[in-house]
């Protein structure tokens, strides 16, 4: 399993939300393209960037931040937030994301979602799927968190399977930035039932021992944001989560600080 560092981005700034919510927003003093230099210095392969304003807007908000990332170091970038149709998803593909995350499309629209998995390929697309457990039923969400659907997240995964699946991100939101661990037990069924798929795992990290025991469900990758930028989750002894580990580092960003 992998670590896969999140830069949220609101107005160009990098950001942390609580459980989605824009009301309880932390901002954090450096700019977005010096962090994703930091994170492949030390190791890691992939980076997973939200565009908060798009998503809530509905159409990409931070192009000219996510272009930065993108240029500044070699790391491989999945973007995510705004991206409701072709041409959104195409463009970020363009300027040199290597993955699209869909959300809430992915469970309101999984038709059209189903045409971009087959015309672009299961390499290119990430669902990433929200949910609230519900008497222990994880229900999917959309809209940001505020509208719960009438689909598990087994159902709307199995929609898509067939149509050559790959990529998955499920967050469980009560934990999302709350820094009390991963809901462990999610990902293991999740895994067990789909052992074709790439899980990532996403809210709750604390520390490396969360890592740990994520690894041992069978997940992928596990996102973490809050906890790397409050240094909860110290990037120094990392190494068995970052594969780039020990590479040369790459030349600093110029960029100014958020």
């Amino acid at each position: 399993m992998e670590l896969i560092p999140a830069i949220d981005l609101s107005d160009g700034h990098c950001v942390r939300l609580y459980q989605g919510r824009f009301d309880k927003v932390t901002h954090y003093p450096v700019a977005p393209a010096e962090l994703a230099g930091r994170y492949r210095d030390a190791g890691a392969r992939w980076l997973h960037v939200v565009d908060l304003d798009g998503a809530r807007r509905g159409t990409p908000a931070n192009t000219a931040t996510i272009a930065a990332i993108l240029a500044a170091s070699d790391i491989r970038v999945q973007v995510g937030g705004g991206l409701r149709d072709l041409a959104a998803v195409e463009a970020q593909l363009a300027a040199g994301a290597e993955r699209v995350v869909i959300g809430s499309l992915a469970v309101r629209e999984p038709a059209t979602v189903t045409t971009w998995l087959q015309q672009l390929g299961p390499e290119r697309i990430v669902l990433a799927l929200d949910v609230r457990l519900a008497e222990g039923v994880p229900m999917t969400l959309t809209h940001g968190w505020t509208e719960a659907s009438a689909s598990t997240l087994w159902e709307v995964i199995e929609g898509f399977l067939p149509h050559g699946l790959r990529h998955v991100l499920c967050t469980d939101v009560e934990l999302d930035g709350a820094m009390q661990g991963p809901n462990l037990t999610l990902y293991r069924e999740c895994c067990n039932r789909y052992p074709t798929l790439a899980v990532q795992a996403s809210g709750g990290v604390r520390d490396a021992a969360d890592l740990a025991a994520l690894a041992g469900t069978g997940a992928a990758g596990a996102i973490s944001g809050r906890a790397l930028l409050e240094g909860t989750l110290p990037l120094d002894g990392l190494e068995a989560f970052l594969p780039d580990h020990g590479l040369a580092p790459l030349p600093a960003s110029g960029d100014s600080a958020c």
